[in-house]
């Protein structure tokens, strides 16, 4: 590609390599810095509800994001090629065959002033020569706007390949009508899905996070076809990467069959909605379906199957995965790192009402042994169960779910 700016003297050069490399270092915090605000000014509620492609939507941002530092470490200064990978390329084909059009522009201008902003401050932290600092920033400003003019243009030149045509697409933009609650008459939803909306559904999200695992996700999916609750079974495609189904039928499904298949699916995640009648339900179980996979992406969460019905109260603390954590900190302390037996106990006990002998029973325990881990989880826990039971059980349900919380927080 052509340079369009003067190269850095080596001075300058030795600077931008030198910022270049500390945020490489640092590049996961930098993407996620730069991510949600760019998420949130993208503006489009059909990305954002779904967890499988913000996921993916982060995955590109990191490749621009190292893309263009590990270029400048390499090169310091020099114009910088975008980054179209196979995983890139995937995920705009996914948005492009369910007519989802983010709007990327605003998008990229609020991520290169997050990404602008952090390249100042690691700069004034290293140089202290203003004519040098003028020389890196004047420099950068051009190179950064430079790449997001070149992403546009490969995303332009690319749109053709990714404009195809998908068997599921005609489905999942009616799915996408009925979940923004568009009123859809129950008759065309029912010829354009081919599926009977007049009966009990219960909504399932399948995922992997890896496109190398895609065949495991559609045995999964087979499997749960296979089972007698998911012969009346809807599925549609909503990435590369993920699956809707709804299970249907005269009563609200019995979800033990495939739960059952489903906790066999090693490489491969579920998310399910609570149970719901009609149009409506069909609706809210599959945005509780959304919700539940999103919590679990945001914990980093390797719970295989997860009901939106169980974990509804840790999705509303852990909206925010930061006061999530210092939430489960504060409240548990030391307990919230110590042996998983003992927050497990403890929870068990609060469960049971505070009732040793029905505690044991249900954790298989002696008596004595229950007793014994209580005192010492309690010892542990910052606020005691006795002085606020219900956020030492909110927290330990947390963790209960994320296991890894708390010691991702002291890491």
């Amino acid at each position: 590609m052509d340079q369009l700016w003067t190269l850095p003297t080596p001075e300058v050069a030795d600077v931008i390599r030198s910022v270049s490399q500390r945020l490489v270092a640092d590049a996961d915090r930098l993407t996620d810095a730069v991510t949600g605000p760019a998420l949130t000014a993208q503006n489009d509620p059909a990305l954002l509800s779904d967890a499988s492609l913000t996921a993916e939507d982060r995955l590109v941002n990191r490749s621009d994001v190292v893309q263009w530092l590990t270029s400048n470490i390499q090169h310091p200064g020099y114009r910088v090629d975008p980054y179209f990978g196979s995983r890139t390329s995937v995920y705009f084909r996914d948005l492009a065959s369910r007519g989802i059009a983010p709007d990327f522009v605003a998008g990229w201008r609020v991520g290169i002033a997050v990404a602008w902003r952090r390249w100042l401050e690691e700069c004034l932290a290293q140089c202290d020569d203003p004519a040098v600092l003028v020389g890196v920033l004047d420099i950068v400003a051009q190179s950064m706007v430079q790449y997001a003019l070149d992403w546009f243009e490969a995303l332009r030149e690319a749109s053709v390949s990714y404009a195809v045509t998908d068997a599921d697409a005609e489905a999942v933009a009616t799915i996408q009508l009925i979940a923004s609650g568009a009123p859809v008459p129950d008759d065309f939803a029912e010829m354009r899905l081919n599926y009977r909306l007049a009966r009990w559904h219960q909504a399932l999200v399948l995922w992997t996070d890896d496109l190398e695992h895609v065949d495991a996700l559609e045995e999964a999916v087979t499997a749960v076809r296979s089972t007698e609750t998911g012969r009346t079974s809807l599925v549609a495609r909503a990435s590369a990467t993920s699956r809707w189904v709804w299970l249907s039928g005269p009563a609200a499904p019995d979800l033990h069959p495939v739960e059952k298949v489903l906790g066999k699916a090693e490489l491969v995640q579920t998310a399910v909605g609570r149970p719901g009648h009609g149009l409506d339900g069909f609706r809210s179980s599959h945005q509780d379906a959304l919700a539940a996979q999103a919590m679990i992406i945001r914990l980093a969460s390797d719970r295989r199957v997860t009901e939106y019905a169980d974990v509804e109260l840790i999705d509303t603390l852990t909206k925010d995965r930061a006061s999530a954590q210092r939430f489960v900190t504060k409240t548990l302390g030391p307990l919230a790192v110590a042996e998983d037996v003992l927050r497990q106990t403890l929870l068990t006990y609060v469960q049971c009402g505070f009732n040793t002998t029905r505690a044991a029973a249900s954790l298989y325990a002696h008596r004595n042994t229950v007793e014994r881990r209580v005192s010492r989880a309690n010892e542990l826990s910052v606020v005691k169960v006795e002085d606020n039971p219900t956020h030492v059980a909110a927290a330990l349900l947390v963790l209960d779910v994320a296991p890894n919380l708390a010691s991702d927080a002291t890491s």
